[in-house]
């Protein structure tokens, strides 16, 4: 009798055992990362690799090079940087800035766009004579910038004069003329064609750079409304090169010094 009630109590261990054991067994396992590996493949290497992964790029980068390298307009004259206080190159992106970011405020927040400021160091190169393509957009505006409208008052656009004054560069700009006297100062500061009023709000359409106080234009961060229309720059200039086949730059005069 004694010898079978030992028999049970290691039976019971036994028992105990198998189900502690199945217990742990089945709980979450948690793994982590003891060792990483790799070598560089170097793609001007003559090796059996450098083959293989041309090969597969190489499909992807025929298509894009067809999609850039697409004539979609001509320039019958080149539109270059050059000027003191406004250019052709300045004077168009900003006309076309201006056309296109309205047509989509107008369609999303039935307001219209009053100026157009940009900045003259975002355009990194000239728009030569000849045909355009989608290569000459990205070559124009490589950036990832989008179009944004910020609502400002006149206080903050006399900030801007000031500081177009001050910074004596071409910075694209549509919309607002004015005159620069003898003394450096401003005078006849129109916004398409009225002056200044202290009850209106003047829709600027600009960068989301510059409207987050990019190249010191911090009078864009007093603004008291802001649009993000999800429009790149280099894509309003794509589209436009897409809907008109001869490109020509505005050289009317925006900003005059005595």
């Amino acid at each position: 009798m004694v010898k079978l009630k030992n028999y049970n109590v290691v039976i019971k261990h036994f028992v105990l055992l198998l189900t502690f054991t199945a217990v742990i067994s089945c709980a979450e396992k948690k793994y982590g990362v003891t060792k990483i590996e790799g070598r560089e493949i170097g793609i001007t290497d003559k090796n059996s690799e450098v083959p293989a992964i041309e090969n597969f790029i190489k499909p992807y980068r025929d298509k894009i090079d067809a999609d850039l390298n697409k004539v979609l307009a001509n320039v019958p004259e080149t539109i270059d940087k050059n000027g003191a206080w406004q250019t052709p190159m300045g004077n168009f992106l900003s006309d076309i800035t201006f056309e296109k970011a309205n047509k989509v405020f107008q369609m999303r927040e039935k307001k219209s766009i009053d100026i157009c400021m940009l900045n003259h160091g975002g355009i990194r190169s000239i728009i030569p004579k000849g045909d355009v393509t989608a290569r000459t957009a990205y070559e124009v505006m490589p950036f990832e910038n989008s179009a944004v409208v910020i609502g400002l008052k006149a206080e903050q656009i006399l900030e801007m004069v000031s500081y177009i004054i001050s910074e004596k560069k071409p910075h694209p700009l549509k919309g607002l003329t004015f005159t620069i006297d003898k003394n450096n100062s401003p005078k006849n500061i129109l916004v398409n064609g009225k002056g200044l009023d202290e009850n209106t709000i003047y829709y600027v359409a600009t960068s989301d750079y510059l409207s987050n106080g990019g190249d010191n234009m911090l009078f864009f961060k007093k603004g008291v409304e802001q649009y993000d229309l999800n429009y790149k720059l280099r894509n309003i200039i794509i589209d436009y090169f897409k809907e008109n086949k001869t490109i020509v730059a505005n050289k009317d005069i925006r900003i005059t010094k005595e």
